[in-house]
């Protein structure tokens, strides 16, 4: 079993926290590796549906969803319903078809942001991309290429600021260090803070306390 799989074992057995859903949130900077993240994780939980806030985000709302997630996903997860939501289209700027999330046993939620204010309540844990804001900022630039620079020099100021208003990293309960192989594990400020159940390190592997 390797760290992946450990981490979702340990996920499947949090309590859960919107409905009968377990609500993961995958956050960090842009560029951070989170998506990734989620892929793989959802591979290693069976194929957890997993929501990108980027579907959610528009041009001109870059951090201003919270009503949509709330309206849209969380609220009908929390009843044990399927969530219907509509993914905004970058190049087109505008929503597309409708697309439907099932309350299946594990949700994960990746994007800048995901740790936020408004959403920690509905979550049973809170992963936390341990990548420094430039090189996740330097490798985003790289993967979307020079016709996205423009774009790049808003997102920075618009990620700073909210950062800065509205922190996820020290309430996270695990950090996640992308290793040439695999993820390193590590307790996150709101584990340091005490609470109870916990993705960790240990032996080399991730376990639930």
């Amino acid at each position: 079993m390797n760290d992946l799989d450990r981490a979702a074992d340990a996920l499947l057995r949090l309590p859960p926290s919107c409905g009968p859903v377990r609500l993961v949130a995958v956050d960090g900077h842009a560029g951070s590796g989170k998506s990734t993240l989620a892929a793989r994780l959802s591979t290693a939980l069976g194929g957890a549906p997993v929501l990108h806030l980027d579907d959610l985000a528009t041009h001109e709302e870059l951090f201003a969803w919270t009503g949509r997630l709330r309206e849209e996903v969380l609220e009908p997860l929390s009843r044990g319903e399927a969530a219907r939501y509509r993914p905004y289209d970058w190049r087109l700027r505008r929503f597309g078809e409708r697309r439907e999330l099932p309350p299946a046993p594990v949700v994960l939620v990746e994007g800048v942001g995901a740790g936020r204010r408004v959403v920690r309540p509905f979550l049973a844990w809170l992963l936390w991309m341990e990548r420094e804001t430039e090189a996740s900022w330097a490798r985003g630039r790289h993967r979307d290429g020079p016709e996205q620079a423009s774009f790049w020099d808003g997102w920075t100021v618009a990620e700073t600021r909210h950062f800065t208003e509205d922190p996820s990293r020290p309430f996270a309960d695990t950090l996640v260090r992308e290793c040439p192989e695999g993820y390193d594990w590590l307790p996150g400020p709101a584990v340091t803070a005490g609470k109870d159940h916990v993705i960790t390190q240990g032996d080399g592997s991730p376990s639930v306390k």
